[in-house]
Parts: C-alpha cells; sequence; structure tokens
C-alpha cells in the first residue's frame, strides 16, 4: 500500500523573501534526492482561513520507503539544518493511498 506524506507550514521569513525562495529551492533539491520519493509538490496555500501557507506533498510506494525516507540522513539533515530553524508552525498529515 502506497503512502502520501503531506506537511503544512509556515516560515519564519517574508512572503516572496530570498530566505523564502531558498528554503523552497533546498526542499526541492534535498527531498527529491532522497530514493523512494515520488511526486514532490510544492503547493502554496491562497484560502485565508489557514495560516499555515506551504505544503509540501510526495508519495511513497510503501510504507517501507515512507519509513527509510524519514531516517535518510538527507531527509534528517534538512530537518535539522533547515526545517527546525526556518518553520514557524506546521502540520504534518500520512495517508494511506486505497
Amino acid at each position: 500500500m502506497s503512502v502520501q506524506h503531506t506537511v503544512v507550514f509556515r516560515l519564519v521569513h517574508s512572503a516572496g523573501s530570498e530566505e523564502e525562495r531558498d528554503f523552497l529551492a533546498t526542499a526541492r533539491r534535498d527531498l527529491t534526492s532522497i530514493p523512494g520519493v515520488e511526486e514532490f509538490t510544492i503547493n502554496r496555500q491562497v484560502s485565508p482561513k489557514s495560516d499555515l501557507t506551504w505544503q509540501f506533498s510526495m508519495h511513497f510506494a510503501s510504507q517501507e520507503a515512507f519509513d527509510a525516507y524519514n531516517v535518510h540522513p538527507v531527509h534528517v539533515g534538512f530537518v535539522e539544518g533547515r526545517w527546525v530553524p526556518e518553520v514557524a508552525a506546521f502540520q504534518e498529515y500520512d495517508f494511506t493511498v486505497l
């Protein structure tokens, strides 16, 4: 069974800033380099109902592939080096795709 991993978040950076662009570009480059990541997308929130302005979404062919992603050194490094200091708030949602 495949897994869709999503996270919605707000950055500490100003909208449209160079820091915001760099964070998103680095996320795309680094996270898509991890084996098993499929259909990676970055989406911008358009509804005023949420203060979480960005979403990452990706698919994994299996729970095992998702588990391997979570402990992969590139993912761990991104979380520790970029996510923790640059994300102000987030919610994570992981779904089994039927």
